[in-house]
C-alpha cells in the first residue's frame, strides 16, 4: 500500500468537501428559493460536471490554470507556483468536478422543505442567512450528509480530472487512483488488487453507513 498517496488522497477528499459545503449550501438555497430565469443557467452549470467527461474537464482546467492564460499567469503571481501541477490545483479540480455531488443533494432537501415553514420563517423577520441556518439546513440535515459523504467518496476515486490536472508526482499530486492505474499498466495485480480492495470497501462502508442511518430514522417516524 502506497500510504504517502493514501493520506494525500484523504487530505485531498477533506480539504474539497469542506469547499464545497461552503459553496454548495448558498448556491442550493439560491436555487431553491430564488425566482430568476438566469437560475436555471447556473443550475445547468452546476450539474454540467456529471455529464462532462472528465478528461475534457480536466484539460480545459489545465489549460485555464496554465501559463498561455490570464488567469493562470495571474493566480502563479499571486501564490508564487502556478496551479497546474500541484495539490492546489488538484483541490480546485476536484471542487469542481465533485460539485454536482453536492448542490443535487441539497436541493432536493431543501426543495423537500415545506412552504409554510419557510414563509413563517420570513414573516417573522428572517433573512435569507438565518432561513438558511435555522430552516432549511435543520430541517434537510439528512441531505446535508449525503452531500458530505458523496463529494468524499466522489473525490476520493477520480482519476481523470486528477490525471490531466496533476499528472503523478508523488507526495503531491499521486492519489490512489493514480496508484492503481500504475500498478495495472505494470502488471503489478497483487498491489493493484489491495488498491482496489480498499477503496471498494471504504466506499460500500461509508454508504451502508449513510442508508443506515436513514433507515433507522425513517424507522423511529414510523
Amino acid at each position: 500500500m502506497d500510504w504517502q498517496a493514501l493520506w494525500l488522497t484523504l487530505r485531498l477528499a477533506t480539504a474539497t468537501t469542506a469547499i464545497l459545503l461552503a459553496v454548495a449550501v448558498p448556491l442550493a438555497a439560491v436555487l431553491v428559493l430564488g425566482r430568476a430565469r438566469w437560475l436555471a443557467v447556473v443550475e445547468a452549470l452546476a450539474t454540467l460536471p456529471l455529464v462532462l467527461p472528465p478528461t475534457v474537464l480536466g484539460f480545459f482546467l489545465l489549460v485555464l490554470l496554465g501559463p498561455r492564460t490570464a488567469i493562470g499567469r495571474g493566480l502563479t503571481s499571486l501564490l508564487g507556483h502556478p496551479l497546474a501541477f500541484s495539490f492546489s490545483g488538484l483541490v480546485v479540480g476536484s471542487a469542481i468536478y465533485s460539485l454536482p455531488f453536492a448542490v443535487q443533494p441539497l436541493v432536493a432537501g431543501f426543495a423537500a422543505v415545506p412552504t409554510a415553514l419557510v414563509d413563517a420563517a420570513r414573516l417573522l423577520g428572517a433573512g435569507p442567512l438565518r432561513l438558511v441556518h435555522t430552516v432549511l439546513v435543520p430541517v434537510a440535515r439528512r441531505s446535508l450528509v449525503t452531500a458530505v459523504v458523496l463529494s468524499f467518496l466522489h473525490t476520493v476515486g477520480e482519476f481523470g480530472v486528477v490525471l490531466m490536472i496533476g499528472g503523478d508526482i508523488p507526495g503531491s499530486t499521486r492519489t490512489l487512483s493514480i496508484v492503481l492505474y500504475n500498478q495495472v499498466e505494470n502488471f503489478d495485480y497483487g498491489a493493484a488488487y489491495r488498491t482496489a480492495a480498499l477503496l471498494l470497501s471504504f466506499s460500500v462502508i461509508a454508504l451502508a453507513a449513510l442508508y443506515a442511518t436513514g433507515q433507522a430514522r425513517g424507522g423511529r417516524r414510523a
